[in-house]
């Protein structure tokens, strides 16, 4: 039995790697990720990326377009904390296995002018007052408590639509 680095001359042969394969990585959220995290962080604002040529604006912020592959970067754009509801569901486990005492609701809000949204936890309501197009608004933590991650939002509220 081979490790790694053995080499496959006969794709039929199978080769099982016995134990933990030990992997190091960092994870980087990248120059327009930088940015985005922090305006929040800093500010309690959102920023996207706005392609003029394509009329799109990314929220998240992107460094290019994905359509026209414009450079987006210094073009960023202050966008609302608010949006909609654009699908949900229910979480009933945390990542780690462990049972909710009740349901934590998990959305996609569509930020209201933007062509992206942000995936996150709805608060301040019951599962079952929830819906599809229901308006938000995002409620961040206090400036002293805020980090430079998604977790600086606690979740998206309800407002009067």
């Amino acid at each position: 039995m081979g490790g790694l680095t053995e080499r496959i001359t006969k794709t039929t042969d199978l080769t099982v790697w016995k134990g933990e394969i030990p992997l190091e990585f960092v994870y980087t959220m990248g120059r327009a990720g930088e940015e985005f995290f922090r305006a929040i962080k800093e500010e309690g604002k959102f920023i996207g990326a706005r392609c003029d040529g394509c009329r799109i604006l990314y929220v998240p912020p992107r460094i290019y377009c994905e359509r026209c592959l414009d450079r987006l970067e210094g073009n960023y754009v202050e966008v609302s904390s608010r949006g909609i509801v654009h699908t949900f569901t229910l979480c009933y486990e945390s990542m780690d296995g462990e049972r909710y005492e009740s349901p934590h609701i998990l959305a996609m809000v569509k930020l209201d002018g933007t062509d992206g949204g942000l995936v996150h936890y709805i608060g301040e309501v019951s599962p079952e007052e929830v819906w599809i197009g229901m308006p938000v608004e995002a409620v961040f933590r206090p400036k002293r408590q805020r980090k430079g991650s998604i977790g600086d939002i606690r979740y998206f509220r309800p407002i009067e639509g």
